[in-house]
Parts: C-alpha cells; structure tokens; sequence
C-alpha cells in the first residue's frame, strides 16, 4: 500500500513514570492513567481524546502465573478507556511476553497506513515492588480489582513458553534458561571463563552509564566492569555466568504510554512536525518455538530475518541507525542481537537508550514501551535522524523490530509479512529432542542455577551421538557443580541416565 507522507504512521505523544515511593494506595490502572494524561499533554486540545479510536494495553507479567494472575486488575485496559474518557476507542491486548510493546506498535502502523484505525494509545504500566512490599507486609491490594466489567479484545492467543519436559529439568524459569545461551556464546566466542566475565562485566558498565543520566531509570549509578562481574556477598550467581548485576531488576514501578496516527491526521490534530517521529520499518518473527529445539545456542535467525526486513522496509542499512535499544534481559540477549543485526556490542553508538533491563529497570512485558518512548525523545531532541528498537519474549523467542525515523522515508508502506518470514525460518535444519536420552552425551550449553547458599544445580543442553538433543540435570554434588563453574564445560562429554521421565548427566 502507498506511504505518501498523509497516511504515514508516526507517533505524535509519548508518557514515562518510575515510582519510588511504592505507594500502596497506588493501582497499576493509575500509575496507567497517569502516563497517558502526560502523554495527552503534549498535543494541545481537546480533539485527541475523541480521535482514539483503539487502546491496546500490556498485560502485567504476574498474568503469566495462574496462582499470581487472580491478585491483577482482571479489566485493566477497559478500566482505563472509562478513566480516560475515550468513549470512541475499542479496547485491545495483546499475549504475554516482553515483544509485545513493539509487535503492537507494528500492528497498529499497518492498520493506520489501511486506514482501519485513525488514532492509537498504547499503555503499559507495572507496580511490581510496590505489589512485593504488600505482600511482605500483608497489605490490602483488593482495590486493584476494582474496575470495569467488559474486558479488551485479545489480538494473539497465549502459547505456553516451554514443553512440560522442559519445565521438569528447569527451563521455564529465565534465570535458569538465559544463561544457557551465555555458555554457548562464550564458547563461541573462544573466551576463557575469566575473559567472558570481563567481556559481559564491561558490557553492563556501558548500560549503566546510559542509565545514570536517564532520570527515569531505576538504578542512576554506573557501574564499573569489576563491580558487575565480581562475585561478592552482594553480587552472587543467579545462574552462572550470571551476577545479580547481569539480570534484569523486576521490581520496579513504572508506566509508559505512546500515541500513534498518521502524519496526516497529525497534522488536522495541530501537531507540529518536529513532534512526528515516523516509523519507518517493522517486522515479526519468532525463533524456534521451544529452547531445547534451537539451531544452536548463540544466535538468534529470527532477530536476523526480522532485522533485515526492518531496515529494507525502511530503506535504510545498520550504518544509517544512529541509536539503538536491543532488548536486554540478560547479557545474551544483547549480544545476540548485536551479532544477528552486525552491530559491535562495544559500538561507540551504544546498545540502549534506557540503560537496559538490569538498570533501567525491567518492568515486566512493558519494557519496551519505555524503550520507544525513550527513543522518541531521544530522536525528537536531536539525537540522530533514525533509531532501531528490538523486543524479545519468553526464551529469545518472539522478537519484534522497528526503525523510527525523524523524517517519512521516501519508499511505500510494504511490510513483509510474518507469516512469510516464519516459512523461511520453519525451513532450517532443527535438531529433534529425544526425551528418552542415555548412553554418551555432549554438552552444548550449561548453567549452574545459584541459590543464596551456593551452587544448587546444573541444567544441560547438548547432543547426542546420533545428533538428536538431550535436556538433563546433574547431580548435586559439589566437585561435580565445582567443575562446571571453573572450567567451560561447552564441548565436553558425558554420561545420560533416565529415571521416571527426568534425564540425568554425569561428566566423563
């Protein structure tokens, strides 16, 4: 479809909050309400309000736990198009998973550029330390149950993020997945354990310091490299290679809100042109869907295919961009994108404009709103003509890309589809897992999962000698978790047992 400069989509307001005061007589509708009230402030009038014409809204991350969701606001987005007033705006949702915010950001451009929608708020908001402290204190948070009747529309079908095999050797926690993918990138790599923690110690630093002069990041302090990746009584494993330092910080407050329409549209609503930051390139793909059937473990196809289909849309090379924010979690999801988009990820042009999950904050699905708000500002104070954005959900599973841009890019509107990507990608070479493993196993990727005590537990990816893939644990004892930590283990061999469906590892 055409992309004159009339039908192009753009966002026109943008609206970010951090709480820390974690005021329990706050709801997560009202820290909502609040950024799309600031968000309404940068256009003048009163015609917005009536102009929106579709509100889409994140959900909140504790939605992805049965026995959490029944304490969340059960309607919150139709809750907020009464608070609003948006009496002309269909209520929308998305799945759970942290690409949401850009997948519907992407979603919403195609719609307005078919002129099936006029005016668009997307509105994400999570008091997750707020909602930690009143459970410790016992506090009364039915009030976050008050609200509207009628819920939103779902736009795409939760899907389960792992197999139930894999959720018995461990992988449906992300502190236990992501650094499955660190040992293989470091393997990869070439890198010595002490090299490796330099390497992601340094990288975090760089985060931090973007994060100390954002004023809406959750932790304003940079980090040195030593301080990151040096394991103390304050900074311990997680999940090894991981420090406390290297995983995102869940417990923050915060809300962001964006507005899109068409420059057009734009223009009748009085908003100057230095406003519209144009989005000028998209696209969706997933990864294969379940970890343990992975290409391999240190790159990411989809984040390729889904990148370069962005920035062709766009017109535009990895060259062009000028700010980046790469969905950053852990350190392995960084460093994949970087390699998928073939970016340094010590580029002078940096890999966020936040600060990053682990500083800015990580509050749930909705990260990347406050990464696309933060790239409009950036781009509108004259931080460089065009931006890319990446958004990761579940295990580097769901990615969505977007290129936001200062000015209309001189070519049509003609997204590839998602369903044309995802038949390039089904088409790769995927290993088959073989839930029945035993006999002689070689490691592929590992982590040793931390409690506050020490070392737990190790959890196993690898082949097997007919090439089919193996999950499996280790044993518990110390010389055999001792021996994983101090060496890289990537590459090694190993004896596979089956017990009553769980499958054992022991190195040779």
């Amino acid at each position: 479809m055409k992309n004159n400069n009339e039908n192009a989509p753009v966002i026109i307001a943008v609206g970010q909050k951090t709480y820390r005061d974690m005021d329990l007589t706050r709801s997560p509708v009202d820290a909502m309400e609040d950024v799309a009230r600031l968000a309404f402030a940068e256009v003048s009038g009163d015609a917005l309000l009536k102009d929106i014409d579709a509100l889409a809204t994140i959900r909140f991350i504790a939605e992805a736990n049965e026995h959490v969701a029944a304490l969340m606001p059960p309607n919150a987005g139709e809750t907020l198009r009464e608070l609003l007033g948006l009496d002309n705006a269909n209520c929308y949702r998305a799945n759970i998973g942290g690409n949401t915010p850009q997948m519907l950001v992407n979603h919403f451009a195609d719609k307005l550029v078919a002129g099936e929608v006029r005016t668009v708020m997307l509105c994400g908001g999570e008091l997750i330390a707020s909602f930690f402290k009143a459970l410790s204190a016992g506090s009364d948070l039915s009030f976050w149950q008050n609200g509207a009747d009628k819920d939103c529309t779902q736009l795409v079908a939760d899907k389960a993020g792992t197999s139930a095999f894999e959720d018995a050797h461990g992988l449906f926690e992300p502190i236990n997945t992501y650094p499955l993918f660190e040992s293989a990138i470091r393997h990869h790599m070439g890198h010595s354990i002490t090299q490796h923690q330099q390497h992601l110690g340094a990288l975090c630093s760089r985060m931090s310091a973007v994060a100390a002069s954002n004023e809406h990041a959750w932790k304003m302090q940079k980090k040195s490299s030593a301080e990151i990746a040096s394991v103390s009584e304050r900074n311990r494993y997680i999940g090894f290679p991981y420090t406390k330092a290297m995983n995102a910080v869940l417990a923050v407050d915060m809300a962001a809100a964006v507005i899109m329409t068409t420059a057009g549209n734009a223009r009748k609503l009085g908003v100057e042109p230095g406003q519209m930051i144009y989005l000028t390139g998209t696209a969706d793909a997933d990864d294969r869907w379940h970890v343990s059937e992975r290409l391999n473990f240190h790159s990411s196809p989809a984040i390729k295919v889904a990148a370069e289909s962005a920035l062709s849309m766009a017109g535009l090379g990895v060259d062009d961009i000028d700010l980046f924010d790469l969905y950053s979690c852990f350190p392995c999801a960084v460093e994949v994108a970087c390699d998928a988009i073939g970016l340094a990820s010590d580029d002078p042009r940096g890999v966020t404009v936040t600060g990053g999950l682990p500083f800015f904050g990580g509050p749930g699905n909705n990260y990347s709103l406050h990464a696309i708000a933060e790239m409009v500002s950036r781009l509108r104070n004259g931080g460089g003509k065009h931006g890319l954005v990446t958004a990761n959900g579940y295990y580097l599973t769901k990615h969505a890309v977007g290129i936001y841009s200062t000015a209309a890019p001189q070519q049509s509107w003609s997204p590839t589809s998602k369903q044309n990507l995802q038949q390039q990608l089904d088409t790769l070479d995927y290993p088959a897992l073989e839930m029945q493993a035993s006999g002689t196993g070689t490691i592929e990727a590992y982590t040793v999962a931390h409690s506050r005590t020490g070392p737990e537990r190790a959890i196993v990816i690898g082949r097997l000698n007919n090439q089919r893939r193996f999950i499996a644990n280790t044993t518990t004892d110390e010389a055999t978790l001792n021996a994983l930590l101090e060496r890289d283990a990537v590459g090694l061999q190993g004896t596979l047992n089956n017990n009553n469906g769980l499958v054992s590892f022991e190195l040779n």
